[in-house]
């Protein structure tokens, strides 16, 4: 009796660490779609010229008019790819810093968070997108910028969907690595939301940011003298 019971124990175990083995291989990671290899054939253009500023990360970096609303004699980059996760960018990014930028600025980790990608993957990759900025362009100043909060009243994708303790959990994160490398940690949760939720007056779909957002988002930047 007491090996039946063993064999049948056994079974389990094996059964649910095949089913979470299967799970953690089902998790979405890829991010070569034909939207990031047009956006990454313009930027492979770009990458020998010369810029001050450079803003990396997805769909909400790549809208921002960043050059527009800083400014100035400052040539602004703006290497943002909409849909792009942790994965992509940590393949791109040290193109990115070619040209030895002064500073850069990142927000990386809502695409891994609506595909429900572990959070100790996403920072895994941060981290190695630091490393690997800090080996190619030791002297570029890297800003890690928090990653927005949702607003559910507006949002019009079911998968970000009760999120919020995920991106506070990344949050956390994000700020370990800070301390960590020595870097300046850009809280922009209560500039552009409060709490856990995004201002509506700065969204229209829950999670990308309007002109509005973005004026604001930089009034931020130039207060704090980060730009």
């Amino acid at each position: 009796m007491k090996t039946c019971l063993l064999i049948i124990a056994t079974l389990l175990c094996f059964t649910q660490g095949n089913a979470q083995e299967k799970k953690e291989l089902s998790r979405d990671s890829t991010y070569n779609n034909w939207y990031y290899v047009s956006r990454e054939k313009l930027y492979q253009g770009l990458k020998d010229t010369k810029t001050d500023l450079v803003f990396f990360g997805n769909s909400i970096t790549e809208r921002g008019p960043w050059q527009e609303l800083i400014g100035g004699k400052l040539k602004i980059g703006n290497r943002g790819i909409g849909g792009d996760n942790t994965f992509g960018m940590k393949a791109r990014v040290a193109d990115v810093v070619k040209t030895k930028p002064k500073k850069i600025f990142l927000m990386m980790g809502i695409n891994d968070i609506g595909r429900g990608l572990p959070t100790e993957w996403s920072l895994k990759n941060y981290e190695e997108v630091i490393q690997i900025i800090k080996k190619n362009s030791p002297k570029t100043k890297i800003y890690v910028q928090s990653t927005l909060p949702l607003n559910e009243d507006v949002i019009k994708y079911d998968y970000l969907k009760g999120k919020a303790q995920a991106i506070r959990n990344l949050n956390t994160g994000i700020q370990v690595l800070a301390t960590k490398y020595k870097l300046t940690y850009v809280e922009l949760s209560n500039v552009l939301g409060e709490g856990d939720k995004l201002l509506e007056k700065y969204t229209s779909d829950g999670i990308h940011i309007n002109t509005e957002g973005y004026i604001r988002w930089v009034e931020y930047l130039k207060a704090k003298k980060y730009l």
